[in-house]
């Protein structure tokens, strides 16, 4: 039985999945995040992609399809309604004309997140807005530890002479102070590149790299046994672009690569989180207009739900 105490998604057998409220789950929205444990959040951008845009329309369609959830976590066991209080408070109201000033906006709509003690789980958008999030992070709990799945390191120096754009990220917040480099992993990185620089700088700088190709035909679970024992305890942010994972699965994205990970191996990576000390997690590049049918952003609403499930405090059972 669920405790009436939390907010719960709109079920299947009380309205057609098809109907009802246009929240991540249907779930209750609210205007702020006081007095939620955890919130989802829209970051519709894409001003910051260098190739395919799309990613503006990835919150609305991930929510869509998140109808298709229901809150009982089968493999996991985890119940997160029944021991966190969550809403979806909307959308950041970007600049959808400059990238720097909607950088700003950003980090203020985070603040005021991370000033309700929320967790919040991020609807991308393109890889930019992880930026303002780690900044808005370093303010709260100080340099964190951060696992980052993707297909690219997105530590650019520069991207058309810009110095923030969903390609460097990273970069700036090493340079920043807003990464415990020592405990930063990357995963899935693969493909062609400018210089074996993509791959070493980070490496460089303390993070434990590992591409795509040593992940292939294998489990994540002993993968994530070593992150565990590596993190600890410390603060740990979780960004996951979806383009981390091979076309196959999921093509509605700006910059595919060939030869990525699996779906399977995606949920061994988020459910091996389970027992860090999450502090936010996001979902981005995720653009619905290069997958009619949905999937990518259905993929997406999975895994922030098992981001979900994974949250401190959750029970299980």
């Amino acid at each position: 039985m669920s405790d009436t105490r939390f907010n719960q998604p709109l079920g299947g057998n009380e309205m057609p999945r098809f109907a009802g409220p246009a929240t991540m789950m249907r779930l209750p929205a609210q205007k702020t995040a006081e007095g939620l444990d955890a919130c989802f959040v829209g970051v519709p951008i894409d001003i910051g992609s260098s190739n395919r845009s799309g990613t503006r329309h990835g919150p609305r369609q991930i929510r869509a399809e998140s109808c298709m959830l229901r809150p009982y976590n089968m493999a996991t066991r985890a119940k997160p309604f029944e021991s966190l209080q969550v809403a979806d408070i909307g959308d950041v109201a970007i600049n959808t004309f400059d990238l720097k000033k909607t950088v700003g906006i950003i980090e203020a709509a985070y603040d005021e997140i991370l000033s309700h003690d929320c967790i919040p789980l991020t609807l991308g958008g393109d890889h930019t807005l992880t930026l303002p999030i780690l900044r808005a992070m370093k303010k709260k709990h100080g340099a964190v530890a951060m696992i980052h799945i993707d297909a690219h390191a997105d530590i650019n120096d520069e991207m058309f002479g810009e110095k923030i754009a969903h390609g460097t990220p990273f970069r700036r917040a090493v340079e920043e102070g807003l990464l415990d480099c020592g405990r930063t992993y990357q995963i899935g990185l693969r493909g062609s590149g400018y210089s074996p620089e993509d791959f070493d700088w980070p490496r460089q700088q303390g993070f434990t790299v590992i591409e795509a190709e040593k992940c292939w035909y294998k489990s994540m679970a002993p993968v994530m046994d070593e992150v565990r024992g590596r993190i600890g305890d410390r603060p740990v942010y979780l960004t996951y672009d979806i383009d981390s994972l091979d076309p196959a699965f999921a093509p509605g994205t700006g910059t595919v690569e060939v030869g990525g990970l699996s779906t399977w191996q995606a949920l061994e990576i988020i459910r091996g989180c389970r027992g860090l000390n999450l502090v936010g997690g996001d979902l981005v590049e995720v653009s619905p207009p290069f997958d009619p049918s949905g999937n990518t952003a259905l993929i997406g609403a999975n895994f922030l739900f098992e981001m979900l499930c994974v949250l401190p405090g959750v029970q299980y059972g």
